[in-house]
């Protein structure tokens, strides 16, 4: 039986109570009252020696929180706080980003199993250290890394609400991306040779990607209403920055905006396959996927394996990052300007990056300027 004492200066009772070890230890009631320190140290004995649950374990905790307290003690399981942070962001983030968070929440539940329905405190860094190395072993260390900082997010909340005492991701850290290899640009005789086998909606995702520097699924997004052909511009707010851009349409783009066609409905999309394939999924990797098939037709990149074999994990592997990719039309269109000598200030409000040194916000670029580096662009479709 746990029994209590006090100490010289000191007006609270200390419960002296034995571990499921042998250990004795001694902890401050922080009661006055006799006969409430000895049912907390009792409490204390009984948790320490381990003959209770978890549930049981945290029952003895939240009573002890409400004597000394007079308040509840907040507790949820895995699976509910999950669920309700969830809900939570879904009216503070784009869709995209919240179907990004199902994935990786799901993928922890999946993995914990059973622990799922656990309650949170039962989750420590050990677990965390051990979802990764799991995740490691199936995809890029890029996703995991992705996957890590989003627990890390739902548990600095759970922190924040009262539930947890402590982050258990806080002190996990990222895996090592050192064979990642470093994006380049598609050469103009690249770019011919995917024009050349690619269908007429693929083409023309290539020349806008060229032309204007954009991301593929701001491209697929695109409707007749962003275009402005009397004024030769291009109008898109940005998915990832939300920055509005306006683009003066280059020649060769010019010329193949004449081969489009166009209703009357300005909400028409301008590559419909491509747009229906973003609203369903709210994501750009079955465009991905394609454009990698048509690099590989092109004989630019080999062919990626989609089934299981020996040297392959199919489409449940590790994501290889390439060194090119739909991606590398942006790298292109940068570095043709710049090589054309067109400032970087210029290219960076045409192209749409962001930096500290130049923000929209203090940078203003003319149109005609625009226009004229624009001009510079070689044209692919000779």
């Amino acid at each position: 039986m746990a029994a209590i004492r006090k100490k010289l200066r000191s007006r609270y009772w200390f419960a002296c109570f034995t571990q499921a070890d042998g250990t004795r230890l001694q902890r401050s009631t922080k009661e006055t009252d006799r006969k409430k320190a000895q049912k907390l140290a009792d409490k204390f004995e009984e948790a320490a020696r381990g003959r209770v649950t978890a549930r049981q374990a945290q029952r003895v905790i939240a009573e002890i929180f409400r004597d000394a307290t007079g308040s509840s003690l907040q507790s949820s399981s895995i699976r509910d706080y999950f669920e309700s942070w969830l809900a939570r962001k879904k009216p503070e983030t784009a869709p995209s980003t919240h179907i990004f968070y199902i994935g990786k929440v799901r993928r922890f539940l999946g993995w914990l199993n059973g622990r799922s329905e656990s309650q949170l405190f039962t989750i420590n860094p050990a677990d965390v250290i051990a979802f990764r190395a799991s995740e490691a072993n199936r995809v890029s260390p890029a996703t995991v890394n992705h996957a890590i900082k989003v627990l890390r997010m739902i548990f600095e909340d759970a922190r924040r609400d009262g539930i947890l005492a402590d982050n258990p991701a806080d002190c996990v850290k990222p895996v090592r991306r050192s064979d990642r290899p470093s994006r380049r640009p598609l050469t103009l005789p690249e770019i011919k040779r995917i024009l050349a086998i690619a269908n007429s909606e693929w083409r023309s995702l290539i020349l806008f990607g060229l032309y204007t520097g954009q991301r593929l699924g701001d491209l697929a997004r695109l409707t007749w209403a962003n275009v402005d052909l009397q004024r030769d511009e291009l109008r898109l707010r940005t998915s990832k920055t939300g920055r509005w851009q306006i683009i003066p349409i280059a020649l060769p783009l010019r010329k193949h905006f004449e081969t489009l066609s166009a209703g009357d409905d300005p909400s028409q999309p301008l590559h419909p396959t491509a747009f229906n394939s973003v609203a369903r999924s709210q994501k750009v990797g079955t465009l991905s996927r394609q454009f990698s098939e048509l690099m590989a037709r092109a004989g630019l990149i080999a062919p990626k394996k989609h089934r299981k074999s020996a040297d392959c994990n199919g489409r449940n592997g590790c994501r290889t990052m390439r060194e090119i990719s739909f991606h590398s039309l942006r790298h292109t269109a940068t570095s043709l300007l710049k090589n054309a000598g067109v400032s970087s200030a210029i290219v960076q409000d045409i192209v749409g990056h962001e930096s500290a040194a130049i923000s929209a916000n203090y940078t203003h670029i003319d149109e005609a300027t625009k226009r004229s580096a624009l001009a510079s662009l070689p044209d692919v479709t000779l």
